[in-house]
């Protein structure tokens, strides 16, 4: 309200929060001409091919009822047990049909907006009650677009039963000289085809009025820009929202981070604050890769899983912080590092081939070049 107040116009279609909070208020498109048009041709289907075992059902209950036998009419303490027979006979009879109707009375909502039950919208509100407030619904735009329909249904549906009428003014003028029960059968029939006729205008009214009422549900929950911005900053744009969305993805990468640290030839650390896992595929790559690359904690986990699946641990400090401060996961070492990691994994690789008793020289630590040496110059 105060944003129409300001002038903002409703252009931005519904987010999937607005739409969710209005159906749980029970604010969702529907068509009655839908859901009329669904219990007429169930109604049609049913009479189509029950219709004669209900006409004759009827025509039977009806014979009976007038045709009483002579102890009914001469002892009124049968009528009560006799009026209950025929009431639960005819509930037999329309049970049935009845049944039908009330599935297809729920196919209608069930296909356009989906089945609800919403609390909230049989809640009782004081509003409701003030006249004031009605009077503006009635006289309202949605009042009046209604009021059309319900004038141009009126119409519509009164002309093609007057035509109807005209069309079986002979036939209905001819079922008084019919016996009750010819008559009773010639009326079904009738009955049949007029609701049928009359269902021909229900589809091309609902063709009209489901659209318009998407149109209408949509329109009625647009919003503007200023109420996307405010719902974004209440939801994903919240700083905590935020902060767990990145706290999850660290969770993830340092999870598919720590799966790759079995693959790698070498953890490199420094030794206990950083910790770097190398790996090296000449056909797949130029230069060794890191696979994965901590400080603290994580470092600790990095040698814990390297340890734990006998990956090599070699500690070198300078190397360690050099690599950790300019590489990062999934990229190749820098070249002015490469022989620098080259001892390093030929000492590895001649230490794996060698015997339990060889003795393997470990390599002296290559010194590395300048550009490298502010990842030196502070820190464990």
């Amino acid at each position: 309200m105060a944003e129409e107040q300001q002038g903002q116009e409703r252009s931005e279609q519904p987010t999937g929060k607005r739409l969710e909070e209005a159906r749980k208020k029970g604010q969702v498109a529907r068509s009655r001409e839908l859901n009329m048009l669904f219990v007429m041709i169930a109604s049609i289907v049913f009479l189509w091919g029950l219709g004669g075992w209900m006409i004759s059902s009827a025509t039977e209950l009806i014979t009976d009822s007038l045709s009483p036998d002579g102890e009914l009419l001469t002892n009124s303490r049968l009528l009560p047990s006799h009026l209950a027979s025929v009431m639960v006979s005819a509930g037999a009879m329309l049970a049935p049909f009845l049944f039908v109707t009330v599935i297809a009375a729920l196919a209608g909502p069930a296909v356009m907006g989906g089945l609800l039950f919403s609390p909230q919208a049989i809640a009782f509100k004081v509003e409701k009650l003030d006249p004031i407030k009605g009077l503006a619904r009635v006289f309202s735009t949605k009042g009046l677009i209604e009021l059309v329909k319900a004038l141009l249904k009126f119409l519509l549906i009164s002309g093609v039963a007057i035509l109807l009428f005209l069309s079986m003014e002979h036939e209905v003028m001819s079922l008084v000289s019919l016996e009750v029960k010819e008559a009773i059968m010639r009326s079904g029939e009738m009955i049949i085809w007029a609701v049928l006729l009359l269902s021909m205008t229900l589809v091309v009214i609902a063709a009209i009025d489901v659209p318009y009422q998407i149109w209408s549900h949509n329109k009625q929950l647009k919003m503007t820009k200023q109420e996307v911005k405010d719902e974004f900053k209440e939801t994903d744009g919240r700083p905590e929202v935020k902060a767990r969305i990145r706290q999850l993805q660290r969770e993830a990468s340092q999870r598919r981070m720590l799966e790759d640290v079995p693959k790698a030839d070498v953890v490199i650390t420094n030794p206990t604050h950083y910790s770097v896992a190398l790996r090296y595929d000449s056909e797949s790559s130029a230069a060794p890769v890191v696979v994965a690359k901590g400080g603290d904690l994580m470092a600790f986990k990095i040698r814990s899983v390297a340890a734990e699946h006998g990956v090599p641990i070699y500690e070198e400090p300078p190397l360690a912080r050099a690599i950790y401060g300019t590489t990062e996961i999934g990229d190749e070492i820098p070249a002015p590092l490469f022989l620098a990691v080259a001892k390093v994994l030929a000492y590895v690789f001649q230490l794996a081939r060698s015997a339990p008793t060889d003795y393997v020289p470990r390599p002296e630590a290559q010194p590395l070049p300048d550009e490298f040496q502010q990842y030196n110059s502070e820190g464990p």
